[in-house]
């Protein structure tokens, strides 16, 4: 039952408006496994991408920092504002989605081995080992999960925005 409504909130919290590409509608370790996202590991090590400009490894790092932090504030508009509509993300959608979540479930995400592996000027993914902790409002349930997730951001004119999201459970 708990392992349920993990994966439920998981799929949430991943972006619960997802881009209308096909390669979203696919399962994520699938889109992982066929390289559309991906990330390559070295000595257990993921791999960083070649040639990321200083300036724009910065920003992209502040990015993903400024979406984890909004999401483990409870900040909703600070977190959709991190988020694009521009590559097919409901906003609205979104934004209900996570007030739901949010008042049913603290929620704790902690990224480690944050790392950018793919990078053009247009679009940067970026892969994070995440521990994410639950507790359910209503019957204090608790449980706590650790899964990789490869965040997709876009390059707009305000800066990067997250554009999409793969998690993958650890088992």
């Amino acid at each position: 039952m708990m392992k349920n409504w993990l994966i439920a909130l998981v799929a949430v919290f991943s972006l619960a408006a997802c881009n209308e590409e096909k390669e979203q509608q696919k399962d994520p370790a699938a889109v992982v496994d066929e390289g559309v996202i991906g990330f390559e590991m070295a000595n257990g090590n993921v791999e960083e991408a070649q040639g990321v400009p200083a300036q724009e490894k910065e920003a992209i790092i502040v990015a993903f920092n400024q979406y984890i932090e909004a999401f483990n504030a409870h900040d909703i508009e600070q977190y959709i504002a991190t988020l694009s509509d521009k590559k097919g993300l409901n906003l609205d959608e979104e934004r209900e989605a996570v007030a739901t979540a949010f008042a049913s479930y603290d929620v704790e995400r902690k990224a480690e081995d944050v790392t950018i592996i793919k990078y053009s000027e247009a679009e940067a993914n970026v892969f994070a080992t995440l521990n994410i902790d639950l507790v359910e409002k209503d019957t204090g349930a608790e449980l706590s999960s650790v899964g990789r997730q490869v965040t997709v951001f876009a390059k707009e004119e305000d800066g990067w925005k997250v554009a999409s999201v793969y998690y993958i459970g650890n088992e």
